[in-house]
């Protein structure tokens, strides 16, 4: 039987081989050395499975050998066991099936961060703030996340009976909510920015299989609203599909550039990708924010948008995942991401970082890197500080030098100034989340804010008593925090409050546009439209 074992595991290895391998490819390593390998393999397992001290628990032993065998290729191929698919398969894919909310696990009780718009959860009055104590007259005390899923999520039609408690009520309240499609969402924010009645703010999550309609509906919402110009956010977004990437870069440029092309060994890997005549935004100007958590998709919309002259990027240098996966189905559920090639901006330039060295030095250097890059800033002439000794030259398609050597470095380079106190993180990073839950409380007290948004934006700040309120409510919860610390902090959390007010009366737009009060890189990128519009007017040429 053992014997037998190894004999289907040496055959799936090689039927897994010589499935990559398509007619007249070259497989990687010659037959002989290959069956060596494979016979070597074969023989540990076998003196494990005959001799170790315990019972072998193959399944998770054979994860560890897969997992192993992709970390040796590049940081980006990967395994993906089985109850992890359907998960990052729904990220990408658009939508599941359920009531519609946001939430997190707050004092034991599933907390509702905000209700996605237009869900069923919305649609029947769920608010943010509401605390789900029952599900179906079952206490949903003590509630894990999975079983939040299990018990809220089901098939389109069906009903699910909740009981919820609201801040500002004493009693409780039942809800029916007949379950349906729901969208997850990639536009975060469409907003105009208060105080530049012509400028859009949109800010892009991630790059899943609706994206570009959701960009393009963002985009037309602003139009009808007066936007002149543009900032798109991709700061932290660590990409997605690339066909939704290019669809997005193929809005603001004519027929005919070059968006990406990729580069591999296979021949099937090789390809080109150009702009279309469906261009309807060629002409207002653009600028893109990027940081250091913008990767793949994000670094394709940006390259392109600079390599093309159609927009400025403002911001941190990018992340550097310029390496194409494709992703194969295993026979046992799961699957695995392989690399097949590498993303190249339109002038040329390698979007990939270096990772000889391994994968954990490849995620210590972007550390190194952003500490270089914040150490920088901007000289008194608007022009980047960071040093380029090093970084091979590139021109876009109007002759501006741009620079290779992995990520897309951005034309002004603006560090984001945020140096919280260990206090004000641990207080964020608190699984009692005691910012959004004293804003909750304190917009179900206040119900007549939300009857002008504008000047709330314009005129509301935590006053003294206020503060002092919530030093109370953290303490409250028994939660210890450094009184020094918050004040130092006090502007950062009288914004985040503020923010999460905003959530709590009108929703995520309006979140948003309080937190980029004080965001400096969103506030600096406002400071140069002037040579966005230069660029637009070369870029739409």
């Amino acid at each position: 039987m053992r014997k037998f074992f190894i004999g289907v595991l040496i055959g799936g290895l090689l039927a897994g081989l010589m499935a990559f391998s398509g007619p007249g490819q070259q497989v990687v390593a010659s037959a002989n050395d290959l069956f060596q390998k494979l016979n070597v393999f074969s023989d540990m397992v076998s003196i494990i499975n005959d001799n170790y001290v315990e019972d072998v628990k193959w399944e998770d032993v054979m994860i560890g050998a897969y997992n192993g065998l992709l970390e040796e290729l590049d940081p980006h191929s990967v395994y993906i066991p089985k109850k992890r698919i359907s998960r990052i398969n729904e990220q990408f894919e658009g939508e599941f099936q359920g009531i519609g909310i946001e939430f997190d696990i707050i004092d034991k009780y599933i907390t509702v961060i905000s209700p996605i718009p237009g869900a069923p959860a919305d649609k029947v009055g769920i608010q943010a703030g509401d605390k789900i104590v029952a599900i179906e007259d079952t206490s949903a005390e003590g509630i894990t996340q999975q079983e939040v899923f299990d018990k809220l999520r089901g098939k389109k039609g069906t009903q699910v009976n909740v009981t919820v408690v609201r801040p500002g009520r004493s009693d409780s309240l039942d809800f029916t909510i007949i379950r349906d499609d729901i969208p997850i969402v990639s536009v975060l924010a469409s907003v105009i920015v208060p105080g530049h009645e012509n400028t859009g703010y949109i800010r892009l999550n991630r790059f899943a299989k609706n994206t570009a309609n959701e960009f393009e509906d963002a985009l037309d919402k602003l139009e009808d609203e007066g936007m002149e110009r543009l900032i798109i956010d991709l700061r932290n977004n660590s990409g997605g599909y690339m066909d939704q990437a290019i669809k997005i870069v193929d809005k603001f440029v004519k027929e005919g550039q070059k968006i990406v092309y990729t580069k591999g060994r296979i021949p099937s890997a090789n390809e080109e990708f150009y702009s279309t005549d469906k261009a309807t935004h060629h002409r207002f100007p653009v600028i893109v924010l990027l940081n250091r958590g913008s990767a793949s998709a994000s670094e394709i919309v940006s390259g392109a948008m600079q390599d093309l002259d159609r927009g400025l990027i403002v911001g941190e240098t990018s992340f550097g995942k310029g390496l194409v996966q494709r992703q194969w189905p295993m026979r046992d559920g799961s699957a695995i991401r392989v690399t097949v090639a590498r993303y190249y901006t339109p002038s040329g330039r390698l979007i990939q970082r270096p990772y000889e060295n391994g994968a954990e030095e490849y995620y210590h250097e972007i550390a190194e890197e952003y500490k270089k890059e914040r150490a920088g800033g901007i000289d008194t002439t608007g022009n980047a500080t960071l040093d380029t000794t090093d970084r091979p030259i590139f021109h876009t398609k109007s002759g501006r030098t741009v620079y290779g050597g992995g990520g897309i470095t951005p034309d002004i380079i603006v560090p984001y100034d945020l140096d919280l106190t260990k206090t004000t993180i641990q207080l964020i990073q608190h699984p009692s989340r005691v910012f959004f839950e004293y804003a909750s409380a304190y917009a179900a007290k206040h119900p007549n804010l939300k009857k002008d948004f504008l000047e709330f934006a314009q005129g509301f700040s935590l006053s003294g008593k206020q503060v002092s309120d919530l030093k109370e409510f953290i303490s409250e919860r028994d939660i210890e925090f450094d009184v020094e610390d918050f004040e130092k902090d006090l502007p950062y959390i009288k914004n985040l409050v503020k923010a999460e007010i905003a959530s709590s009366l009108w929703g995520k737009d309006q979140y948003y546009v309080v937190r980029l009060e004080m965001d400096n890189q969103a506030q600096a990128a406002l400071n140069y439209f002037s040579k966005a519009r230069e660029l637009a007017l070369v870029g739409s040429e």
